[in-house]
Formats: structure tokens, sequence, C-alpha cells
């Protein structure tokens, strides 16, 4: 075989009619071209049709030096499948540390994907399978990935890791991770394993967008925990919507995350924690210019980092639980973060506290911030069933409410279990057995609408067993109390907290207090200064542990 440096594909044996496997033709032609690369040093280029080219029950080993172009998203698709080899992950492309011996020195240079789908549907594991994703390459050198779909593959959609002087630019990731059940590896959107090629990764991800899959929108992973954290990674104008969560940095150094959006993640719209595989956090991360709204947990969501780490100028607000929360979990790093600076945020009409500690900070600082209408989940116990209640896929609708608006934002509804006498009032006694109780996620309410979290990423309905029938049993549990726009629940020192405005006009005022040092905290030393603590629900601070030294003054309220 001749080995130009452009190769049409359908020249070399692909048909691209969505019923033969292709297969082995595109292995060939990769392997022919990537010889002929190694050979003369000169990169080549596949440029694939517009069709339906079917990918089955083995992956195509990639080479270094090809590249892959097809006629566009939905023009060009790859369909992978696996019909013939159940226990099989079937990407596109890969080439692996664990399957082929990728590192440092032998790695793929001189890439190109764009401009093209891959469909992921008609791969199905016997067992969840981190490897069956719709990319998979490791240590790549001077890639460029662009203007890809990839969308309903079982585990990562764009799985490729160790990305030196690389960009990965639109790429729309949408339902991957199908075969997650949420809490295993991978399964997300945009995974970037990161730390091979030592201290710096020279990493943009840019313009791309992730919708619906199973565990993070967009991560960064460290993938050995002796590795250092690499720095040089950025991550712009991206969104993130309707993941498990949005955008993640589980071991990154100096991250930059700018201009992006993340809307309606299940559990935090930006994450920094132990959840990776090496439980290592990221550290020295800015997080910039960013519109983090709607999620059904907490906005950004921070632990398990010495620090430092910064966010200014973001919009955080509308969450289920918290703006902020500082907390740590199991297993990965928990000695005090130091250095966390908040600086320039509107922090506004949150479930609950706007900014909530519960894991040590030192030195922290608060600076300038809007935080503001906060506590949202006022509501009362309610509960109901009978006439006027139906049911919708994301939806419970009672007409006989008449529910704080907002107010069971972040709430756990229960379904089931029993029904309701029509002629009982809103709170009525649940009289009749009719069915196994369900619960789901309350992401805001009207008056008499509830509006629902799917029961996982990429789904369409909130009722994993169907749509309850009309006059089910429901039940809301009561709003905690207080809710501040600043609680301190664990050891704060030398905090600085200056020029903030912590308020609330809203009506009813649902932010109890400005700040709220809980009793298990403790608040020593620092200044909380110039800031405006007037106009909230009751008085502006509430000590049930007293600080201690620094210095409190000039603050209104």
């Amino acid at each position: 075989m001749t080995a130009p440096l452009t190769a049409d594909a359908h020249e070399y044996g692909l048909v691209g009619d969505g019923t033969a496997d292709d297969r082995p033709a595109l292995q060939e032609l990769v392997d022919a071209l990537g010889d002929a690369t190694a050979e003369d040093g000169r990169p080549r280029t596949v440029r694939v049709p517009a069709g339906r080219y079917v990918i089955r029950n083995e992956p195509v080993l990639w080479r270094s030096g090809v590249s892959l172009i097809g006629a566009g998203r939905g023009a060009t698709c790859f369909a992978l499948s696996n019909p013939g080899a159940p226990t099989q992950p079937v990407p596109l492309a890969w080439f692996t540390t664990a399957q082929h011996g990728a590192g440092p020195g032998r790695h793929i240079a001189d890439v190109t994907f764009a401009h093209f789908e891959i469909d992921g549907l008609g791969v199905e594991t016997e067992e969840y399978e981190v490897l069956a994703k719709g990319l998979g390459l490791q240590y790549v050198l001077r890639g460029r990935f662009s203007d890809l779909y990839v969308h309903d593959t079982a585990a990562t959609g764009f799985g490729c890791d160790f990305l030196q002087d690389t960009v990965v630019e639109g790429v729309l990731t949408e339902r991957c991770g199908r075969q997650d059940p949420g809490e295993k590896m991978g399964g997300a959107g945009i995974g970037i394993g990161v730390g091979g090629w030592g201290p710096v990764e020279r990493l943009a991800v840019t313009d791309c967008t992730a919708r619906g899959n199973g565990t993070n929108g967009i991560f960064l992973e460290l993938q050995q925990e002796q590795w250092v954290p690499p720095r040089g990674i950025r991550v712009t104008a991206c969104h993130a919507e309707g993941n498990r969560y949005g955008i993640s940095d589980w071991g990154a150094d100096g991250l930059l995350v700018t201009g992006c959006t993340m809307l309606g993640n299940h559990v935090a719209g930006f994450d920094v924690s132990a959840q990776g595989t090496t439980s290592v956090g990221g550290r020295g991360g800015l997080v910039t210019g960013c519109v983090i709204d709607g999620n059904a947990g907490d906005g950004i969501a921070l632990g398990n980092t010495p620090g430092p780490y910064g966010f200014h100028g973001n919009r955080v607000g509308n969450n289920g639980r918290y703006g902020y929360w500082e907390h740590n979990l199991a297993g990965g790093d928990q000695e005090p973060a130091t250095d966390i600076v908040l600086e320039s945020n509107d922090i506004h009409d949150n479930a609950l506290d706007g900014v909530r500690v519960d894991a040590p900070l030192h030195e922290p600082a608060i600076v300038g911030n809007r935080i503001r209408g906060n506590g949202r989940r006022a509501a009362p116990e309610a509960r109901g069933g009978g006439e006027g209640v139906h049911c919708g896929p994301l939806s419970l609708t009672d007409e006989r409410a008449d529910w704080l608006p907002g107010g069971h934002r972040g709430k756990e509804l229960t379904v089931g279990g029993g029904s309701v006498d029509s002629s009982a009032e809103v709170t009525g006694g649940v009289t009749a057995e009719t069915s196994a109780e369900i619960s789901a996620v309350v992401t805001d309410n009207t008056a008499t609408r509830l509006t629902l979290a799917p029961v996982r990423p990429g789904a369409d309905t909130a009722w994993p067993d169907g749509t309850p029938a009309p006059g089910t049993a429901y039940r809301l549990p009561d709003s905690p109390a207080p809710r501040a726009g600043l609680t301190a629940a664990a050891a704060v020192t030398h905090p600085y907290v200056q020029g903030n405005r912590v308020r609330d006009d809203g009506h009813p005022r649902t932010q109890i207090h400005a700040v709220w040092i809980a009793d298990e905290a403790t608040w020593t030393g620092g200044r909380v200064s110039g800031n405006d603590f007037s106009g909230n629900g009751s008085a502006s601070t509430r000590f049930d542990s007293a600080p201690t030294g620094g210095r409190w003054r000039d603050n209104a309220g």
C-alpha cells in the first residue's frame, strides 16, 4: 500500500454504510500511514467522507503522526459496537500504558481528531468497563481534538490522559458513562488523567460542552499518588450541565477555570475533593468569571486540599444546598486549607448557607463579596395527596398547595406509601397503602409545582419505575435553621473578612444571620471589618462559640 500524506478513507476500503464493519480497513490504513510516518517523519491524515462507519468488537490501535478528519458532526459518524465481544471495550481509538506500553518515551505525537461524531450506544459490556470510552489515548504530544460530538458511551466519552502541548476545543459530550452507576471511576463527558509528563502539562480545554454525563462533565485527575500535581492546565469558556459534577479538579496544581457555566449538576457545579483514583485534591487553582447556578447540591464544593485556591468574580446562585461548601471527604488530605480566597463573588439565593465552612481553614480571605438572600429552603414540612395531585416526568403538582416559592429547594421529596382522601386538607393524613416509597430531589418550586432532578444524569425522568399515578401521597421534610450568609462550623484561624455585603432584601427574609459561628467551631484571630451585616432575618451575628483574639470593627448591623 502506498502512503500518501492525505488519504481518502473510501479509497482504502472504508464503506460507511452503517452495516459493514469498517474497523479492519481503518486499522490497516492507520498502520500503513503510521509506518510511513515513522520512516520519513512526515505526519499523515485520513479524511473520512460523510457516512456511518461501524467499529465492531475491537478498537483501532492508533499510531503516532496519523490524524483523523471527518466531514463534520452528524455527517461523519463512527458507530461503536461489541455484539460479538461482550467483555471487550470498544473505543474508536486507543493507545494506553497498560495495553500498549505508552509512556513519555513511547507516545502519540502530531495528531488531530476533528469534525466527526462518535456514537457509543452499541457498546454494552457485561460489567462496567472503564475503558469503554469514545476516545482512549494516553501520552499524546502536540495533539488537537476539535469539533467532536461524543455521546452515549458506556464509560467516559473523551477519555484521554497525559496531554502535552495539546488543545481540546469544541468537544460536545452527552449522556456518556451510561453504564456507570455514579460511583465508579470514569463515566464522564471529558475525563483527562494528569501527571504523566511531570510537573508541567501544557493543556487547554476550551469551548467544550458536557451534558447529562454519568459522573463529571469535565474533570482533571492525578493518576499516580506519588506524582507531582502538574501545572499548565486551563479550562475556558466551557459549559457543564446536568452531570453528577460539573467541572472537577481532582489533582492538578494551578488549574485555571475561566468564563465557564456550570448549571443543574446533581452534586456540585465545581468540585475539588479526594474523589479521584489517588484521593488527591487540586491545589493552587483559580476560578474566575463563572456562572455556577441551579445545581441540585452545592455551587462550589472544596475540600481535601492544602490550598491555596481562589474564587474571583463568580456568580453562585440558586443552588440546592450551599453556595460555597468547605468540607473534607474521608481518605483525602485533612490538613487545614491555607489561603482560600473568596473575592468579589455574587453568592445569592442558595437553599441553605451562602458560605459554609465544615473543614479547617487557615488564613482565608473573604473580601468584597455580595452574599445575599440565601437560606431559601425556608418552607415548613408539607404533605398531601388525592385530588389535585399529579406528577410529570420531572415534576409534582399539588393544585391545593400554597408553598413559598423556592422554599423546598434541595429537599428530598418522598412519594408513595399511601394515598390521601380527596376531602382531606393538603396536610391531611394518609389513608391507604398504594405503592412503595420512592424519593426525588427538588430543584425548585412555585406555589403549587415542584421541579425535580432526573433520577440520574442524562435521564429524562425523576421516577425509576414510572411516573406515579394521580393522587399519590407525598411528603416534604421541614427546613433546617438557622441559615446564614456565612457559617463557620470548624476551626477558622486568622481569617480576613472585609468589605462584604451580607444581607437579605427578600420577602420574607430567609437568610437568618449574616454570620453564624456554630458551637463546634473555633474562630481565632484575624480581622472582620468594614462589612455590611444589616438586613437579615434576625440578628446580624450569632455566636454559639465566641470568637477569640483578632479584631471585629466597623461592621454595620
